[in-house]
């Protein structure tokens, strides 16, 4: 199973994505909260309520990606049932986390000034200006 990105955990955690975004992290509060088989298997709650503590602790994020990865390689079902969700959450426009492709080009002369190509940026830029 491929690993559940912690930027997506945080959108969602957070509500950026909507009310499509809250359908799909209750979802996976549902999911979580079902009961691990094996017993003992780690389950994941915690980590899923600290995250909705702080949705834009990019720790707590990766800690709950984490815990949900560990139980999914203990629990079959529960690891299909978490692929599933996974791939509902990255299908929608406002969750999309991949890692794309962008180009960009510059010509015609001379040009003066700072030129940035970014993704996901949080918090402000600064030039040192």
């Amino acid at each position: 199973m491929d690993p559940i990105a912690p930027e997506l955990l945080m959108a969602l955690a957070s509500g950026t994505a909507g009310a499509a975004g809250q359908q799909i992290w209750f979802a996976l509060r549902n999911l979580v909260g079902r009961r691990p088989d094996p017993e003992g298997t780690p389950d994941g709650e915690g980590e899923l309520v600290a995250l909705g503590e702080a949705a834009h602790s990019v720790d707590r994020a990766r800690e709950l990606a984490e815990a949900l990865a560990e139980r999914a390689r203990q629990d079959p079902a529960f690891a299909r049932a978490l692929e599933t969700w996974r791939r509902e959450a990255e299908a929608l426009p406002e969750l999309r986390t991949g890692t794309g492709e962008v180009r960009n080009e510059i010509s015609g002369g001379t040009f003066q000034g700072a030129v940035v190509q970014a993704r996901d940026i949080n918090g402000p830029l600064s030039f040192g200006r």
